[in-house]
């Protein structure tokens, strides 16, 4: 039986929409893989009474399917569904890296990506790439139509997730459907100085490029909540706060040294608002790994 672990993710990270995502140093989820006649799927861990274990159903499943790997898998969950931190994608990935190397396949690691993200299909009804890209790959990564582009950064992150559910659905679902040309041209820059600002691994520059004015307050309005915390995480020195992925978490960048207080000015805000919530400090970490 083969081992992978494969790391929570966000997404967008505000002016990549469907493009931009890292991989976090924590938490993961742990998958084991095994030949057999037919895949089968086993789910523990956190969150996982929500999780379906028909393969059909499942990320890892449908991987397997793509990869004409049958399996058995058992899947530990380190990722809550629902966070807006990649839970999905955590275990399409580490399927993927694992299924490739127990069947011997001749997939690179940009293939699986794509692979991997039809796994994705089983959760939010398309293949998006942004979260399975980071949690194979690692780092910093920026999905193009035909391809996938990657750089190590070395950058402090506090995830905050508090306790209400966001389905990726529904945060499909109240996206505009025309976007301002002025808007566009504004996120362009943004996310512009969002990329120059992960290759020096500069948070300044990486909370400038975050700001977003059209994908980001439609989800925002989703979690009850997330003005007064963002002000809170500003205010305690971070240097930008978005919507991580399809929410409800929030992802914050700050300076080293100043998670702690970002952390617990979210929290908080957040129990002013009559809000339950968890906060993790990590940083932008490495990719699925074999054991």
């Amino acid at each position: 039986m083969l081992t992978v672990t494969a790391p929570a993710t966000s997404a967008n990270l505000g002016s990549g929409f469907d493009v931009f995502g890292v991989a976090f140093d924590r938490p993961l989820d742990v998958v084991r893989v095994e030949r057999a006649a037919e895949t089968t799927i086993e789910v523990s861990g956190v969150g996982s009474q929500y999780i379906p274990e028909e393969p059909e159903r499942n990320t890892a499943g449908v991987v397997a399917a793509e990869l004409d790997t049958p399996a058995r898998i058992i899947i530990d969950k380190g990722v809550r569904p629902a966070s807006g931190l990649g839970s999905s994608a955590a275990s399409a990935a580490a399927a993927a890296v694992g299924l490739s190397e127990l069947y011997e396949t001749d997939h690179t690691r940009e293939d699986l990506v794509r692979i991997a993200a039809e796994g994705e299909k089983a959760v939010s009804g398309s293949a998006h790439a942004d979260n399975v890209a980071p949690s194979i790959l690692g780092g910093f990564t920026v999905v193009r139509e035909n391809g996938v582009e990657s750089v190590d950064a070395t950058v402090p992150l506090v995830a905050c997730l508090p306790e209400t559910v966001v389905s990726t659905r529904e945060a499909r679902r109240v996206l505009p459907e025309r976007v301002d040309l002025g808007d566009m041209s504004k996120n362009v820059g943004n996310a512009a100085t969002l990329t120059i600002g992960m290759h020096r691994d500069d948070p300044e520059l990486i909370g400038q490029g975050m700001a977003e004015s059209v994908v980001t307050p439609a989800r925002a309005a989703l979690i009850d909540g997330y003005e007064e915390a963002v002000d809170a995480a500003t205010a305690a020195g971070a240097t930008g706060v978005t919507v991580s992925g399809a929410g409800p978490a929030l992802l914050a960048v700050t300076h080293s040294g100043d998670q702690r207080a970002v952390g617990a000015s979210m929290l908080d805000a957040f129990e002013d608002q009559g809000i339950e919530a968890r906060t993790f400090s990590t940083m932008i970490g490495s990719g699925a790994k074999i054991h």
